[in-house]
């Protein structure tokens, strides 16, 4: 093969990427002088709980203390209202440190056999009833974070996830405990008897998946509470109620105030019972400063976006594909993922890289669960020819957002080939098409139902793409980067 140099943009990526994997974490949050939002600054949190000996003091399992700390230290800016947020955050992490929530479960007698022996409940805890309102005291409140993007929503509930010493609590993006509160009723459901013919009998997997996730769990975090799809909006009241019953505290981040959540989505009228339930159970606080901490300058890892237009664009990825393939112990070559019993090819990929086009990730009916499975075993993936995303591309911009929302999440890299810049890749035109004609008029809604409809779906979309816009700007950074590398960090996918 003939020799070749890399373009100074990829040599620039590489040095980055192969000379800095070495740096502590703490080293990391001290190039990034102002990473209120980053990524980096959760992993110093994480660390610093699993490093803990018996000889720490009291005082190390402060969150507050801790938060003061890494301001002294620059690694996070002053911030009065993540403040504010943090101490409501401190004095549920003091509640919960020995909380269980088994005395709001009410379990099933023990059966018995033939002989009198009590025989062993096959059934999961999930059988389990909530016991009656009122019986208890309630359980304490959880906290709804709710504001703009950037402002350090994700990180404040990282730090709080990190500093509870309870090890019945469960932090998860929001899409993804959706994805498995549908994996839980689906088996539910194949569990069933089959009905004889001409006989008939109904089943709600409802609140049993919720008395089985109680059973494992009295704390749950998540991050990026946004309500898209109505076969999740009509599930939400009775699975949340039953957990709230059953003393399961949430503590949620989103950039809607509950009042918005679902608006404008179809049936919305059966939903609104759930933002009641929430509003009981859980405080409402907003952190919005107007600062998105992303926008501010932080060491940038290389040159990671490119435009189409430019000149040797593609040969510029194709370089640094090869140059990270070579520290790969594989060859390159197609990659078939198994995802819920189905085949997804991807064309090349070589070890923990994949190497994709927008086309093949989101120009196809894929989901959470197809991008948490690349996300489980890739940490760099490149995507290729992304388009202007109008509102007439309105599927394929939702995917992408659930892709890079997943990928953010699980800290995998990403290297892209784009159409027009970050900040243009949106744009706010279109919405309306053949398909959205179709489904309007075979729904027969009247043309005030569809006027929201169309309004809910682009309101919904440019919503989101803010936030991932927001995020692809910060994955650019050379924190992100470090902190991605799973070769060097031994990380792996959060549950």
């Amino acid at each position: 093969m003939a020799s070749y140099t890399a373009p100074a943009a990829v040599s620039s990526s590489l040095m980055f990427l192969f000379t800095k994997r070495a740096q502590t974490v703490n080293n990391i949050c001290l190039l990034s002088r102002r990473c209120t939002a980053g990524s980096c600054c959760r992993r110093l949190f994480s660390s610093s709980v699993s490093s803990r000996s018996s000889s720490d003091s009291p005082g190390s399992r402060d969150i507050l203390g801790h938060f003061e700390r890494l301001v002294r230290r620059g690694s996070l800016a002053t911030d009065a209202q993540q403040r504010y947020v943090l101490q409501r955050l401190a004095l549920l992490q003091k509640s919960l440190n020995t909380y269980t929530n088994s005395t709001y479960l009410n379990p099933p007698p023990h059966s018995k056999d033939h002989s009198g022996q009590p025989q062993k409940n096959d059934a999961p805890a999930a059988e389990t009833k909530p016991l009656p309102k009122g019986s208890q005291p309630p359980p304490p409140k959880g906290l709804y974070i709710y504001g703009n993007v950037g402002t350090g929503k994700t990180m404040l509930m990282d730090l709080f996830y990190s500093h509870v010493e309870n090890g019945r609590k469960k932090r998860v993006h929001f899409n993804s405990f959706m994805l498995d509160i549908h994996k839980r009723i689906h088996r539910r459901k194949q569990s069933l008897p089959k009905r004889s013919l001409g006989k008939m009998f109904t089943y709600d997997p409802i609140s049993p998946v919720a008395m089985e996730i109680s059973s494992e769990i009295c704390l749950l975090c998540f991050d990026e509470f946004q309500v898209t799809d109505v076969a999740d909006a009509m599930i939400l009241t009775q699975l949340f109620e039953t957990l709230f019953k059953t003393g399961v505290v949430v503590v949620a981040t989103s950039n809607r105030p509950p009042d918005d959540l679902y608006k404008n989505g179809l049936q919305r009228d059966t939903f609104l019972p759930f933002i009641d339930v929430l509003k009981e159970y859980c405080q409402t606080v907003c952190l919005d400063s107007g600062i998105d901490y992303r926008r501010l300058d932080r060491p940038a890892a290389g040159k990671l976006y490119y435009l189409t237009g430019e000149p040797g664009a593609e040969a510029y990825l194709d370089t640094l594909f090869e140059e990270l393939a070579l520290r790969q112990k594989s060859v390159t070559g197609p990659r078939v993922l198994r995802v819920l019993g189905r085949d997804v090819t991807l064309q090349k990929a070589c070890g923990s890289i994949a190497d994709c086009t927008f086309d093949e990730l989101c120009g196809k009916p894929m989901g959470a669960s197809d991008y948490l499975e690349m996300a489980r075993i890739f940490d760099t993936v490149f995507i290729r020819h992304v388009p202007t995303l109008t509102l007439t591309l309105k599927d394929q911009a939702r995917r992408f957002t659930t892709l890079i929302d997943n990928f953010y999440d699980q800290k995998v890299r990403v290297v892209l080939l784009a159409a027009a810049p970050l900040e243009q890749l949106f744009v706010q035109t279109g919405g309306e098409d053949e398909r959205d004609r179709q489904l309007l008029d075979d729904l027969g809604l009247s043309d005030e139902a569809a006027e929201r409809l169309t309004l809910f779906t682009a309101e919904e979309e440019i919503f989101a793409f803010r936030r991932t816009v927001s995020r692809l700007r910060e994955m650019q950074t050379e924190t992100y980067w470090v902190e991605g590398d799973r070769s060097y960090s031994g990380r792996r996918l959060k549950s």
